[in-house]
């Protein structure tokens, strides 16, 4: 029983430590990856201003095709809305909240149990007769010290999936 007790200290002792170090941790996180398409902004854009579209490029989507999705708001563009119910990619919404023509789209994510919600963008850059995009998704999570342990990992965390869904956009946004 002793040696048990012993554990059970040393255990409340790490993941205390492990709580008070999260607190000194950055509280802001950023996640990029950037992809060259081969075709104008105006051909890109629709498939990322219409919550509908992120359905035919999206990874998590692609994960989970049983994924129960909700649209509300305007179809397209500023605040156009979708939520998703997913048991593998977790709840959450989406709202679109500013759109510049041929240069950058802006939504607000909000991940089920997460806290703070994150903010993401695509930019538009033009690059010899191509387009490049860079979809970035960035935040803070305040005090709670358990998610500023994510901080240290987003961008391994989202990288991939960003990755993913960079290269299915530009298969499609470069279809005839």
């Amino acid at each position: 029983m002793g040696i048990v007790l012993k554990l059970l200290k040393w255990l409340a002792l790490l993941i205390a430590l492990l709580l008070v170090m999260g607190l000194f941790l950055p509280a802001k996180y950023e996640a990029a990856r950037s992809i060259v398409i081969n075709a104008p902004p105006e051909k890109i854009q629709p498939f990322l201003d219409t919550p509908k579209e992120w359905i035919r490029w999206n990874p998590w989507n692609a994960r989970d095709p049983s994924m129960k999705v909700t649209f509300a708001g305007p179809e397209r563009g500023t605040g156009a809305k979708w939520s998703w119910v997913s048991k593998s990619e977790g709840n959450g919404a989406m709202e679109i909240n500013e759109i510049v023509p041929v240069n950058k789209v802006t939504y607000t994510l909000t991940m089920e149990g997460m806290g703070n919600p994150s903010k993401a963008d695509f930019v538009f850059t033009p690059e010899k007769g191509a387009t490049k995009v860079t979809w970035r998704m960035y935040g803070e999570h305040g005090m709670n010290p358990i998610h500023r342990w994510f901080s240290l990992f987003m961008d391994k965390l989202i990288g991939p999936d960003f990755e993913t869904g960079l290269k299915s956009l530009k298969a499609l946004s470069e279809k005839p």
